[in-house]
C-alpha cells in the first residue's frame, strides 16, 4: 500500500521527548520499547525519538577541554551500536510486534574501527524492517570530537502506507540542499530529531543560545518550504544526567543554566499541533491530515513548478563511506572497482561497513 492510497485518513504520529540512560545500551533499549509501546497503545502509526538517544549525547565535548574527554569517548564508543547489531533487531522486533514504525536516533559504531562513529538516524517500518539509514552529513561544533562525516546514502524519501516520510538530524535541519533533497522525492512527514541542550556560550555571563528557539524556527521554516509536517523529537535531560556528566561545578552550573530542548509536531503554516514538551517527558501525539499538503502546493512547489530545474541542478552522492574499496580484475592490465553505489545495495545490512 502506498501513500496515495491512505491519504484521505489522518495518521496519527508521536515525538518522544525522553531522556537518555546514558552509556547503557541496555536500559536505552528498554526505554525506547517502552514508549513506543506506549505510543502503539494510543494508536500512533510513527514515534520518533531523540538525536543519539542511545546511549546519550556527548554534552561533555562543550563543558571541558579535549583532554578531559578521553574517558567519556571511550564509554561512548563502547556504548555506540552496530546497526545489525542486537540492540538495533530489539527494538525493530518490538516495533514488527506493535505494528509501528519507528525513527530512531543512535550512535553508530563502524564494523571496521571500534573507535569510528556517527551520529546516525534509521527509519524501521511496522513490520521490522530498516528501510532507511542515515548518517549526519557534518558534525557540529563539539560533536566533531566524537562523531565521523556522513554520506548521502541515507538522504530518502520512504513511501509507507501513511505517507512519505523523510528525516534530518538536528543542524541538518537548518541546510538548504539537504532539505531540498527531501522535497524534491516528495517528502509529506519530516522526521527531526536534536539533543536534550546545546551550550554554545557560557548562558551565565552572556546570552544563550536558545535550542528551543531554534528548533521551532528550523521546524516551520521546512514545514512552510516543504509543505510538509514535521515530527520534532528532542532529547531531556535529568538532575542525574547531569551529575553524571559533570565532574565540577563549573561544568553542572553551565548546563543547570542552559536553556532545554523542545519536542513538537509542526504544521505547514508553523504552527504547532498537540502540546509542546520541554521541562518534562512524556509523548506529544497528533494527527496530521496528509491529504491538506496537496492545495497548499498549488501556492508555492518547491520541488515542482515553483522552480527552474532547466536552471538549478541538484545531484546527490549515494555512495557508502568505506574505508577499503576491493578491486577486480579484467585482464593483465585493467582492474575495475565493485560496485556498492545503489540505494538498495546501501539498504542491504550485509553490505553495512
Amino acid at each position: 500500500m502506498t501513500s496515495s492510497t491512505k491519504q484521505n485518513n489522518p495518521v496519527r504520529v508521536a515525538a518522544a521527548h525522553v531522556s537518555s540512560e546514558f552509556f547503557d545500551p541496555e536500559g536505552g533499549v528498554k526505554k525506547a520499547i517502552k514508549y513506543l509501546t506506549e505510543a502503539a497503545k494510543a494508536g500512533v502509526e510513527l514515534i520518533v525519538f531523540p538525536e543519539s538517544f542511545i546511549p546519550g549525547f556527548p554534552i561533555w565535548n562543550a563543558l571541558s577541554s579535549p583532554i578531559k574527554g578521553h574517558e567519556n569517548f571511550v564509554k561512548f564508543a563502547a556504548s555506540s551500536l552496530r546497526v545489525d547489531g542486537p540492540e538495533i533487531k530489539a527494538i525493530a522486533s518490538a516495533a514488527a510486534q506493535q505494528k509501528i514504525a519507528v525513527s530512531l536516533g543512535f550512535s553508530e559504531v563502524a564494523s571496521y574501527s571500534a573507535g569510528c562513529l556517527w551520529n546516525s538516524m534509521i527509519l524501521i517500518n511496522a513490520q521490522g524492517i530498516i528501510v532507511n539509514h542515515h548518517r549526519k552529513l557534518v558534525p557540529t561544533f563539539y560533536e566533531k570530537l566524537t562523531w565521523n562525516r556522513g554520506d548521502g546514502a541515507g538522504l530518502s524519501v520512504v513511501d509507507m502506507p501513511f505517507g512519505r516520510v523523510g528525516g534530518l538530524i538536528c543542524g541538518e535541519n537548518g541546510n538548504p540542499l539537504s532539505r531540498y533533497a527531501l522535497m524534491a522525492q516528495g517528502e509529506e512527514i519530516h522526521c527531526a530529531n536534536y539533543p536534550p541542550i546545546w551550550p554554545f556560550k557560557d548562558p551565565r555571563d552572556s546570552e544563550p543560545y536558545d535550542l528551543a528557539d531554534a528548533i521551532r524556527v528550523r521546524a516551520a521554516a521546512h514545514c512552510f518550504e516543504a509543505k510538509v509536517f514535521s515530527v520534532v523529537s528532542a532529547g531531556f535531560i535529568t538532575d542525574e544526567n547531569i551529575a553524571l556528566l559533570c565532574d565540577d561545578d563549573e561544568a553542572r552550573a553551565i548546563l543547570e543554566a542552559s536553556p532545554r530542548s523542545a519536542s513538537m509536531i509542526v504544521t505547514p503554516n508553523g504552527t504547532t499541533l498537540g502540546e509542546t514538551l520541554s521541562d518534562r517527558e512524556g509523548l506529544v501525539i497528533a494527527d496530521l491530515d496528509i491529504s491538506s499538503l496537496v492545495e497548499l502546493k498549488q501556492h508555492h512547489d518547491m520541488a515542482g513548478y515553483y522552480n527552474r530545474h532547466d536552471v538549478f541542478h541538484v545531484s546527490i552522492n549515494r555512495c557508502r563511506q568505506k574505508p577499503l574499496h576491493d578491486l577486480v580484475s579484467h585482464g593483465a592490465n585493467s582492474s575495475v572497482p565493485i560496485a556498492n553505489t545503489t540505494l538498495e545495495e546501501s539498504l542491504d545490512l550485509i553490505n553495512y561497513t
